[in-house]
């Protein structure tokens, strides 16, 4: 149907309608874009009264028939009686029909919707990149070697602490004298008689993952003892034959100043942690390194560091640390991709031979965790700090147990938290994965019981 006259009839009440040359068939329109069927009148409202674009009209006749009225032109016809007028419908080349179009519209939506989780995942990876780099990048930065803590210090702070020290030392050792005063503490069983370093898979706890066991480590730990060409104790470190003293130099600021590292030297087992300077500090913390207790992050990356030292222990935290151990001794450098997932930059050459390394048993930490559980105020999952566990390892190797350099002093925030730099104590604060508290109570109880001295008072 090519043309239509528009006119006004008073059968629908004043609305427009179309009249198909001589056809008996009518169309109401009305400003509702929608198409429904007067059952009485054969009228449909369409939309072109509101889009002139609808050019499309199926009558009843004509859809039972399967046929579809088109519009090319639609002409307005005035009836004289004032009734509104229709402006003349635009003229389409290519009939629509209404489904195409709905699904045109559907298909439109559906595709600014997906730039729109597109532009999503864009901002959201630049977000997750962004703060990535921001927390990895300043890890990778060189360390301030000025922020070092100052020296006013000449003399021993503290000449009591100096002269107990050095009175402890004249006396001669005294063989299990630690076992004898640990009896008394309603701890003492989890603390005797635990294997220092592991000697074979079979003795490692496979219930438990790091850094309380190593499960899921199997074939990490196959590789890294397969590089070890020591296991165990060296014969220097065995106490068969002769009382053993040890002293476990902590980190603690309480310690410069001290003076007391001619004493230190004079111990048979000198055990540090981690990154903790020897070099430019002799006077406080001592020269000689019999363990140092450490993980990959922690590692000290000076050549100097590892002079005088006798043992590196690693302390497990992950499957991939044991790769690192691995890849230090045999001198075969990580991947670029497994030195993406340790925290700050791990140092990759240590100037010591293979006999120097060993891996501690993670059971020394599981059992410094379950100990540190019955002083913890709050329940959780608290993971000990290395200085806890070292004193737990001492306990199993010396007669005689001495700390250097423990304690914080959490009344005085301002006061350095390490005695080689210039961190403040208000740093502690802000860590929630160690529980200071309870390890304080902890080494005070062993303190008090005798089983081991306080050589810097912090405790």
């Amino acid at each position: 149907m090519r043309d239509m006259s528009i006119r006004n009839s008073g059968r629908f009440q004043g609305q427009p309608v179309l009249k198909f040359g001589g056809s008996s068939t009518s169309l109401c329109l009305s400003s509702l874009c929608s198409v429904s069927m007067m059952s009485n009148c054969h009228c449909f409202t369409c939309c072109t009264a509101v889009n002139p674009s609808c050019n499309t009209i199926q009558t009843a006749e004509s859809r039972s028939a399967g046929t579809m009225v088109t519009m090319n032109h639609l002409s307005v016809e005035d009836s004289g009686d004032g009734s509104p007028l229709l402006s003349e419908a635009v003229e389409a080349s290519t009939p629509t029909p209404v489904y195409h179009r709905l699904r045109g519209v559907t298909k439109a939506k559906s595709k600014e919707f997906f730039l729109s989780r597109r532009d999503n995942l864009i901002i959201s990876l630049v977000l997750l990149i962004g703060g990535y780099s921001a927390i990895l990048i300043p890890a990778y930065l060189p360390l301030n070697k000025a922020a070092n803590i100052s020296d006013n210090y000449q003399q021993p702070k503290d000449l009591v602490l100096l002269n107990r020290s050095a009175l402890l030392l004249s006396d001669p050792c005294q063989p299990l004298w630690c076992l004898k005063h640990l009896k008394p503490l309603s701890c003492s069983e989890d603390l005797l008689h635990i294997p220092v370093f592991v000697q074979q898979e079979k003795m490692v706890s496979r219930d438990l993952s790091p850094p309380l066991g190593l499960k899921g480590c199997e074939k990490h730990l196959a590789l890294a003892l397969t590089s070890l060409s020591q296991l165990g104790l060296p014969p220097s470190l065995r106490r068969e034959s002769s009382c053993m003293r040890c002293v476990v130099v902590g980190s603690g600021g309480v310690l410069h100043g001290s003076h007391l590292g001619a004493h230190i030297d004079q111990y048979d087992i000198i055990i540090r942690l981690n990154n903790a300077p020897v070099s430019g500090y002799e006077r406080d913390a001592g020269s000689r390194t019999t363990i140092r207790l450490l993980y990959p992050e922690a590692a000290p990356h000076s050549a100097d560091e590892y002079k005088n030292t006798t043992i590196v222990a690693l302390m497990v935290f992950k499957s991939l640390d044991l790769d690192w151990l691995t890849s230090v001794i045999t001198k075969q450098p990580l991947s670029f991709w497994s030195k993406l997932w340790f925290w700050r930059e791990v140092v990759e050459d240590i100037p010591l031979k293979a006999e120097h390394f060993r891996i501690v048993n993670p059971e020394i930490m599981h059992k410094t965790a379950q100990v540190l559980g019955k002083y913890a105020q709050k329940k959780g999952k608290m993971v000990p700090t290395l200085g806890a566990s070292a004193v737990v390892m001492a306990l199993q190797l010396c007669d005689q147990v001495s700390l250097a350099g423990f304690g914080y002093d959490m009344k005085h925030p301002g006061a350095p938290l390490h005695y080689y730099e210039a961190i403040r104590m208000d740093f502690m604060k802000a860590q929630v994965v160690h529980d200071v508290s309870a390890e304080k109570l902890f080494l005070r109880d062993l303190v008090a019981a005798g089983a081991v001295t306080d050589l810097t008072g912090a405790l």
